[in-house]
């Protein structure tokens, strides 16, 4: 992690989505330097899953050598917000940095996504960032040297990136626009700016929808903070980029990379919205190989059935409850045809066809790579991100799989 140089002491930073995550380190960053840091987010009550809270935060803040501000707000009220900017104006005397971190994600299909799914993705952040950001500025005109950050990708219209989550993308998309829009139009007087990991971004939220192991394919949130606070030293003429954390990091001289890894030396799950150039496309849809996994039992002809027969060898009932899903597997290629898996009821269930009970994952893909993903050689996520997988419904069940086959590969 790279040293704090005080340049942010006594500036005032605002920063939605606070109590977790990369919210928090950004905010803990920070008061490293002395900065005053507004943590403005919905958690004033720690979730059940996803632990911390404002008020942890603000607590963890003072600690770390800066003072802080917690306010409960929701990015889709307006009067929350400025409620939470008056506050931080009234105590601190006004607000140098704003760090739009907030943001909701559903990685589903246009059929699977509800309204209300979509109108929360779009209401905190596309209209939740345009807002607060409206709401900071004239407080930032009058700051030496203000700053807006994003945490949102470089605009990418690669139709790969829309089709099989489209809301998703058009909200994040929009977090993006505001750069491209603010920062032409503030051009001179405030830096606004967009940041993007390279890599997943292990925090608490990610290890609950894909579990430990996929927390284990990423880089801790101390590879985005230390290109933030980066960043944010820079002038306000510093503006309009679409950042990389590794590429800013690497402009500042880092060359060690694995100080940043979960675990080091473990393949890296990339993040999405970025393209790989024609040479690293090859590496790219091998990345996350398992290494040598046992080839399945040849007890007949169809390798898929072979693989089938192996997969309910290797089914307990401990998978079956850790689990709790059903899924389909359309296949196609050289060996065509629908599968089932039934980790819903009982000791669990494979079998030819469409199941009996409601489907909660639907998984279509080349009968090839399916093999390839159930002997360790193609994990699931990545063999999503790199389009051989289509997924529809519960993409938190889908990444639990990916879990799953983790253990039945010593099995198989």
């Amino acid at each position: 992690m790279l040293p704090n140089t005080g340049k942010l002491a006594g500036y005032t930073v605002f920063i939605t989505g606070a109590s977790r995550g990369i919210g928090k380190a950004i905010a803990l960053k920070a008061a490293k330097d002395g900065a005053n840091v507004i943590i403005a987010a919905k958690t004033a009550q720690a979730h059940p899953k996803l632990p911390g809270t404002i008020y942890d935060t603000a607590q963890e803040v003072e600690a770390a050598g800066g003072k802080a501000l917690a306010c409960v707000v929701d990015i889709r009220d307006e009067q929350q917000i400025q409620s939470a900017v008056d506050q931080a104006v009234q105590k601190f005397g006004g607000i140098d940095i704003l760090v739009n971190n907030a943001s909701a994600i559903s990685l589903t299909g246009t059929l699977q996504t509800p309204m209300k799914t979509v109108d929360l993705m779009l209401g905190i952040n596309l209209r939740g960032t345009y807002l607060t950001s409206k709401l900071v500025i004239p407080h930032l005109l009058k700051s030496p040297n203000p700053h807006i950050l994003n945490m949102s990708p470089p605009l990418n219209l690669n139709p790969f990136w829309f089709k099989n989550h489209t809301a998703y993308t058009m909200a994040k998309y929009g977090m993006s626009m505001c750069v491209l829009g603010m920062a032409e139009e503030f051009k001179g007087q405030i830096a606004v700016n967009a940041l993007w990991p390279k890599t997943a971004i292990a925090t608490v939220a990610l290890q609950v929808i894909g579990g430990l192991e996929l927390g284990q394919q990423s880089r801790t949130a101390d590879i985005i903070t230390d290109a933030a606070y980066l960043i944010l030293s820079k002038p306000k003429e510093y503006t309009g980029h679409f950042l990389v954390d590794e590429d800013v990091l690497r402009e500042h001289g880092v060359k060690d990379f694995d100080q940043y890894a979960v675990s080091p030396g473990t393949p890296l799950l990339p993040d999405f919205f970025l393209d790989l150039p024609e040479d690293e496309k090859e590496v790219f849809n091998a990345l996350h190989s398992a290494g040598q996994s046992a080839a399945p039992p040849s007890s007949s002809g169809n390798p898929i059935e072979n693989m089938f027969t192996s997969i309910k060898a290797a089914l307990t009932e401990e998978f079956v409850q850790k689990t709790k899903g059903v899924y389909q597997f359309n296949l196609s290629g050289e060996h065509e045809g629908v599968w089932f898996l039934d980790l819903k009821t009982g000791s669990g269930s494979v079998g030819k066809g469409e199941p009996g009970s409601k489907v909660d994952v639907i998984m279509s893909m080349d009968s090839n790579d399916f093999t390839k993903m159930f002997t360790g050689k193609l994990k699931a996520p990545m063999a999503f991100m790199s389009g051989k997988l289509k997924i529809k419904g519960d993409m938190g069940l889908a990444l639990k799989l990916d879990k799953l086959m983790g253990k039945m590969q010593s099995k198989l």
